[in-house]
């Protein structure tokens, strides 16, 4: 008997390379990554296709293979995230809009802001929570075509659930309140200096905040927009009729 014949000659298999389709993927995500942190820390107009490249480790050119003109990269890392802001709508579509319930308010601003200062405490969306505050309170055409096409949806949302709960306020004044709201979440997501501010006190992460942030923008709600009056009572006002 051949003494080999009892040992097996079949070669391990070689492990699969990875296949074409998986690279590319993984190609374009780095680019997008790349250009979120750099438009996040710098700004857009600040940062080049090439910085982006070789922020990437890919060539310049799978940039423009991948994405096009700048801007069309620009967009397509808020197309990425957009899930982040159907969660948000999700959140604000299990409200029950109740204008008695001194709930309802609070919890249409949790369903605001809760998404976002998640979104800003992980590590995969901190770059972006980043971006959106620093380059959408910039009034540049790049940033207005995002707002137009991602944000303003959002915010009619907010604002038609707002008027809902607040029916005595108008349109206008719902309006300028959430675009109030809208910039102290901004600012709270891009701001550092609370730690030197409260002498070491507290610090720009920590998760208490939120719930600050919600009952500062609840309470301006509530003081600036117009509340129900008060009805007079039936004595008062037969006295009233008789008197005239």
């Amino acid at each position: 008997m051949n003494p080999r014949s009892s040992v097996a000659t079949t070669r391990p298999a070689r492990a699969a390379s990875p296949p074409a389709d998986s690279a590319r993927v993984d190609r374009r995500q780095a680019i997008l990554l790349a250009a979120e942190r750099l438009f996040s820390k710098h700004g857009y107009h600040a940062v080049s296709l090439r910085q982006i490249a070789d922020e990437a480790s890919v060539p310049l050119a799978l940039v423009g293979y991948y994405f096009g003109p700048k801007n069309a990269l620009f967009e397509a890392i808020f197309e990425q995230w957009n899930h982040t802001i159907e969660q948000r709508l999700a959140a604000l579509a299990a409200v029950r809009i109740d204008p008695a319930n001194a709930q309802t308010l609070p919890r249409i601003i949790e369903a605001f802001i809760a998404p976002v200062l998640q979104l800003r405490a992980s590590s995969e969306g901190e770059y972006y929570a980043l971006l959106v505050a620093r380059e959408l309170s910039h009034a540049t055409e790049e940033a207005d075509r995002v707002l137009r096409r991602y944000f303003d949806p959002l915010a009619v949302a907010f604002i038609d659930a707002l008027q809902r709960a607040l029916p005595h306020a108008t349109r206008g004044q719902v309006a300028w309140c959430y675009q109030f709201a809208l910039g102290a979440l901004l600012h709270h997501l891009t701001d550092t200096r609370v730690e030197r501010l409260s002498g070491g006190e507290d610090h720009a992460a920590d998760p208490g905040a939120g719930t600050l942030l919600r009952n500062f923008i609840v309470a301006g709600l509530r003081g600036a927009l117009p509340r129900p009056r008060t009805s007079s009572s039936p004595t008062k006002s037969k006295t009233r009729r008789q008197a005239s």
